[in-house]
Formats: C-alpha cells, structure tokens, sequence
C-alpha cells in the first residue's frame, strides 16, 4: 500500500469513529470540527512529534488568549464610553498582539496553531449565545468554552499523530 493510500486510509477510518464518538457519547465534550482542526494542524506544522507539542502548546495558548478576551469583554463592559465592538476589537487587538509576540518564544512558536486555537474559542462562544455569558467563561464544566475547545484541540492532535503512525505501519509492508 502507498504511503498516501494507508494515510488516507488510518486518517478516514479514525475520522470516522472520531465523528460518532463527538456525535454520540462524547457530545458536547469534543467537538469533531475542533478536533479535525487540530489534526490538520497536526500535519500542517509537520507530523513528528515536535508537531505534536507544537499544535497542543500553542493551540491551547490561543485558546486561553480567546478565553481572557472573553472575559474582559464581558467583565470590563465600557458601554457608556465605547460600543460593544469598538470595545470588542480593542481587546482582540491586544490579545492577538500579545500571542504574536509571544511567538518570538521558541515553546509558542507555531504561530498557526495558536490562531486556530484562540479561533476555536471565539468561534463557539461567539456562535452559541449560553457561552457566552460570564457564568459559562467561568464554570468548571463543559459549559465553558476554553475546556471543551482544548480538550477537542489535543484530541485532535493525538488523533493526527496516532493516524501518522497508523499509516506509517501499513505503509512498511510496502
């Protein structure tokens, strides 16, 4: 078998188990368009195991950077001085800022990954209206969107590096 055809094949067959467990038991727990964001990034940034660390260390810092400028948002309201999006885009501003020169560290280097994960975050809180809320941001539960999007994001990278070394093996009868 091709390396391509055996990668298509371990990537197609743990896609899909990966999406019935994300639709099924693990509902809103992990969240399957997270966890393939991951796992191309996984495979973006390289497919070793130091893509591993990578798409784990800096997805998980973007989401936490998502995370805080949520909570500034809503915890810092300036209504009466500023609109809400004008307020919004100065504290998104500043936390993207902050990750990207955070990304002159060796450890959130992958600048990518970072995106996707502070992406992640923003994307689910800002699409689903219970999350958010102030309570949400900061429950410790699968209400709030920061552990619901790094558990999704480092199953997904371990998916990618596990489907890597799935095909690599069926690769090696070649």
């Amino acid at each position: 078998m091709t390396s391509h055809v055996a990668l298509s094949a371990s990537i197609g067959v743990l896609g899909g188990i990966a999406a019935a467990l994300c639709l099924g038991p693990l509902s809103g727990i992990v969240l399957i368009w997270a966890v393939f964001i991951a796992w191309a990034c996984f495979f973006a940034t390289g497919g070793d195991g130091k893509a591993l660390q990578n798409t784990i260390v800096c997805s998980i810092l973007g989401a936490v950077l998502a995370w805080i400028a949520l909570l500034i948002i809503l915890v810092i309201p300036l209504a009466g001085v500023l609109t809400t999006p004008i307020w919004a885009g100065i504290v998104i501003g500043a936390t993207v800022l902050v990750m990207c020169l955070l990304a002159q560290i060796e450890a959130f280097s992958t600048l990518p990954a970072s995106v996707l994960g502070y992406a992640s975050v923003a994307s689910l809180a800002l699409q689903t209206p219970s999350a958010f809320e102030t309570s949400a941001l900061t429950s410790v539960s699968f209400d709030n969107a920061l552990i619901v999007i790094v558990i999704s994001l480092v199953v997904g990278a371990v998916l990618g590096m596990i489907s890597g070394k799935a095909g690599a093996a069926l690769t090696s009868g070649e």
